[in-house]
């Protein structure tokens, strides 16, 4: 029986593939790549010659069974577009099928956006917590911040450069202004990190190319104690936003009683 081996590969610059990484895309029996056109160009450079299958979110129904029948012959390699397959990323539901259909699943650790932005930020390290992707709507979206609106730890997101600066806005109107590091195209030739407060972010990112990484500065010591007071301000950022209630409610609601939300929204 083979081994589903879990490869982190290069975020952005091909030379920070680990020594072990090369080793096992070149004894693997098939590498499943989400994109098999980023993986192609690794495989190059390095002058591997392992037959390659894609495995994303479109066509992981299909491939899973095949795939884990292609483990019961020999090793197949996941990778992800960037970085480490299985965390955000469609390579999960294969890990998941490997194990309970019996096989081993061996991570090999490499490249981190996040461990990389996190280090990089300035912003404290020694606990974050990791959002990942939040939703493309501005009322989920909101939600999912004030859900983490006390958290103390760093936080930490993955953002489309056509979507960063609307989800700069809504840090600010749901989590105020903090210190925050925009963390663009980690480790390429364009390789930017823009450390400042959210507001300052704004003014600098206009029309930003390339996948970002956000590290926000975690909820101050008193936040919790504070939220009801700050309420009516949070309340008048989203008005002057041109916000409906409804998309209030939703953004403001994992900080206090919905009808409290309405309450409050309806006297100002």
């Amino acid at each position: 029986m083979g081994t589903l081996y879990l490869v982190a590969t290069p975020i952005g610059n091909l030379e920070d593939v680990t020594l072990r990484a090369l080793r096992v895309l070149r004894e693997a029996s098939l590498i499943a790549a989400e994109d098999t056109r980023t993986t192609q160009r690794l495989l190059r450079h390095y002058g591997i010659a392992t037959p390659l299958t894609s495995y994303n979110d479109h066509n992981k129904r299909q491939k899973t069974p095949r795939i884990i029948e292609a483990l019961a012959s020999g090793d197949v390699a996941l990778v992800s577009e960037a970085g480490m397959p299985g965390v955000s990323d469609p390579g999960h539901d294969l890990v998941v099928a490997a194990l309970d259909a019996g096989f081993d699943v061996t991570p090999v650790p490499g490249p981190s956006a996040v461990v990389a932005a996190v280090a990089a930020s300035g912003l404290p390290s020694r606990r974050f917590y990791y959002l990942g992707f939040l939703p493309r709507a501005v009322g989920p979206r909101r939600k999912a911040l004030a859900a983490a609106a006390t958290v103390k730890d760093t936080l930490v997101i993955f953002e489309s450069p056509h979507r960063l600066r609307a989800t700069l806005e809504d840090v600010r109107a749901t989590l105020g202004d903090r210190r925050v590091a925009v963390c663009r195209e980690l480790t390429k030739v364009h390789e930017e990190i823009f450390r400042g407060m959210i507001s300052e972010a704004l003014g600098r990112f206009r029309e930003p190319r390339g996948e970002v990484t956000l590290v926000v500065e975690g909820a101050s010591a008193g936040a919790e104690g504070g939220q009801a007071d700050d309420l009516d301000g949070e309340i008048a950022r989203l008005k002057r936003r041109g916000a409906t209630a409804q998309e209030a409610i939703a953004a403001l609601a994992g900080r206090m009683p919905r009808r409290e939300v309405y309450r409050r929204w309806l006297e100002r």
